[in-house]
């Protein structure tokens, strides 16, 4: 079979054959009277071969030694492939990632798309200081708004992941739902990057998230939506705020946010989920101690005072912990606070006892 009918049924571009030929990949078998090329049915086959391991990847160098080595073992050449693949396959989907945030800032000309760019490829620099300041542009920018949750997913260095916080809370609450996937990531520091940039919205957006934050696996995701939470005057919070001072893990902050939580009734309060205080000295229903009707309901500080109470009648608790929980009665109004620290000041711990004392006069004094 002359070349040009080998190059019809195969597909390979006579000027290919020919370049296999020199090589000595594929060369003829035979010659014709007038010296032509001739493909013997072996020949074809061969050539089919080539074609078959080309599609693969391989290399005309790689290809050889496939067909011509005797010993050759194809599997590490197939792990290379594998690997090699996988490696394209990841350029190029960065490729499309970045050509799909340059649509979408929507830019109206190259100069914008030039921006977009540059700053993408800022965000994405090895260099702290260049992601700071791409960071701090973005304000400027039409950067995609998953792109700045993508590098603050990711970022480590700490005064960069400010920036990048502060980057999108100016971008607004589009992030928000990337954020609330992040929450639930395998990689506990995704996850906590993530409660810390959720932090930074705008509380109406960002509750709601934090809420769902409170049931993380992860406790130190759980203990700070508590706390960004609580600090907010949002109810439900107390028990892990609680836990917080037992393990003296901001347990300072966690008081703090105590005493916002057994604080009277704010603007912070949320209407649909509780009812507005009359003048009565008391509500004429009693709150339960296992249900947080909302945000600083009359009957929270005694719930509240009740929960330290229980957790101070804990046995093996150390005298520091019952310090702290000692402590944190400052912040907590009402007759429950009163009575406890009233018992307290005479506690068999020295440091206990002192510390309800100067706690006690603390609360006279406001």
């Amino acid at each position: 079979m002359l070349i040009g009918d080998v190059a019809r049924r195969s597909g390979v571009s006579a000027r290919m054959l020919r370049h296999y030929d020199a090589l000595g990949l594929a060369r003829p078998t035979g010659r014709t009277g007038a010296g032509y090329r001739e493909y013997s049915e072996a020949d074809i086959r061969r050539i089919l071969h080539i074609e078959i391991l080309r599609s693969l990847g391989l290399s005309l160098r790689e290809v050889g030694r496939a067909l011509d080595e005797p010993g050759f073992t194809p599997s590490d050449l197939v792990d290379d492939l594998v690997v090699r693949t996988r490696e394209r396959i990841a350029r190029e989907t960065e490729l499309l990632t970045r050509l799909r945030r340059i649509s979408a800032a929507e830019p109206v000309g190259w100069e914008e798309v030039l921006q977009v760019i540059a700053l993408l490829q800022g965000l994405g620099s090895d260099s702290a200081g260049r992601r700071q300041r791409a960071a701090l542009s973005a304000d400027d920018v039409a950067v995609p708004v998953e792109a700045l949750v993508e590098a603050a997913l990711s970022e480590t260095d700490p005064n960069v992941a400010g920036a990048l916080r502060w980057a999108l809370e100016r971008s607004g609450t589009g992030g928000l739902a990337l954020l609330a996937d992040a929450l639930s990531s395998p990689d506990s520091d995704v996850r906590r990057r993530a409660v810390e940039a959720v932090a930074e919205l705008p509380d109406e957006a960002a509750t709601p998230v934090l809420r769902g934050a409170l049931a993380s696996d992860d406790l130190v995701v759980r203990r700070r939506a508590a706390l960004l939470l609580g600090s907010r005057g949002v109810a439900g919070t107390a028990p892990t705020l609680v836990d917080m001072i037992v393990a003296g893990v901001d347990d300072v902050d966690a008081a703090d946010a105590l005493s916002i939580l057994a604080a009277e009734p704010t603007e912070r309060a949320e209407p649909t989920e509780w009812a507005e205080p009359t003048e009565r000295a008391e509500p004429t229903e009693p709150a339960e101690a296992t249900e947080w009707a909302g945000p600083a309901e009359p009957g929270a500080a005694d719930e509240i005072a009740t929960m330290l109470v229980d957790r101070l009648a804990d046995e093996g608790l150390d005298a520091a912990t019952r310090r702290r929980l000692t402590q944190a009665f400052a912040g907590i109004p009402g007759p429950v606070a009163s009575h406890a620290l009233a018992e307290l000041v005479a506690d068999d711990d020295p440091g206990v006892a002192a510390t309800a004392t100067y706690v006690s006069t603390l609360r006279d004094t406001e």
